[in-house]
């Protein structure tokens, strides 16, 4: 089973017109671009596709328009029912899909260990043995996946190969410790922009999910580069890699708010992609305050990065 949980991916947003309608040609041309960038694969229906506010209909079109024109692609099971989170599993199977991101049950029963062990279940068997899978582990789904329930899943379904954690630096840190390491077999993910140096230099990780990848994928892939150099001892590679996180700071902690696809939207305009000016919710938008702080950010930002010797380094 080729690992497809390892590399940089980025998670996703739906492109859409004013009212709010998918523009799936969109999505392709951005995965497309992606890909062509660097990135090894794509995530589509995590938190930045949206996946809430999509119908079931529109998500399994965007996952079969992707996996359609060749983009090894990462489908996001997110959803209250889980007959409904099965269901985007076997159509990931289906369609050829290349890999299933296990999402929490939310809303109902969503603290309950047993629902949670029920609800993945279902899940991986409906992806079935041939999919890979890796769980999503995130404070904001209401749940933490620890040790003995992987442990458990594993072992019942060895196509779960992967951990990614978007819960923060401690949390890296105990599924590193717990979970991942000593085992070839299983991959740590970087799920959070911020947590890039932490996890991959000190946590061993062996992939990354961005956001903020999606509108400056050239850097997030310089970041991801001299992790992995600095995680076998290169003292420049880590000097620059602490560089580059300090300098891009601001711009990956969006990532860690609820306004993430707003603002990362808003990033992909300033970077030139006029196609998500919109969102799904059209009234959903950035206050006048908060676009001025990501335009005065990213200006700041662009000019760190034209005069930074370490980006050639």
């Amino acid at each position: 089973m080729s690992n497809i949980f390892s590399g940089t991916i980025p998670a996703l947003m739906t492109p859409c017109d004013a009212e709010g309608n998918p523009d799936f040609d969109a999505l392709v041309n951005t995965a497309k671009s992606l890909i062509e960038a660097g990135m090894d694969s794509v995530v589509y229906c995590g938190s930045m596709g949206d996946w809430p506010l999509l119908t079931e209909e529109q998500r399994m079109t965007g996952v079969k328009a992707l996996v359609d024109a060749g983009i090894k692609t990462i489908v996001g099971t997110g959803a209250q029912n889980t007959r409904y989170a099965a269901a985007h599993a076997a159509h990931a199977r289906e369609v050829g899909a290349h890999g299933l991101m296990v999402i929490p049950r939310v809303l109902s029963r969503g603290a309950s260990p047993a629902a949670q062990y029920n609800h993945f279940t279902a899940i991986l068997e409906a992806g079935g043995p041939d999919l890979p899978a890796v769980i999503y582990n995130s404070p904001y789904y209401g749940f933490e996946t620890k040790a003995d329930l992987f442990f458990k899943l594993n072992e019942s379904y060895p196509q779960l190969i992967g951990f990614k954690e978007f819960g923060g630096a401690a949390p890296m840190s105990y599924a590193a410790e717990n979970i991942t390491t000593g085992r070839d077999d299983l991959t740590l993910m970087v799920g959070v922009d911020t947590g890039a140096f932490h996890g991959f230099v000190n946590c061993g990780a062996g992939g990354a999910i961005t956001g903020v990848g999606c509108a400056l994928p050239k850097e997030v892939l310089k970041m991801v580069e001299l992790c992995k150099r600095a995680a076998e001892g290169d003292s420049t590679a880590r000097r620059y890699a602490l560089e580059l996180s300090e300098a891009m700071n601001v711009l990956s902690t969006f990532d860690e708010k609820p306004d993430l696809v707003l603002y990362y939207k808003h990033l992909m305009v300033l970077e030139g992609h006029s196609e998500y000016k919109y969102h799904i919710n059209p009234d959903d938008k950035l206050s006048p305050a908060q676009e001025a702080y990501l335009n005065q950010q990213h200006a700041l930002f662009r000019n760190w990065w034209s005069s930074w010797e370490g980006k050639d380094a």
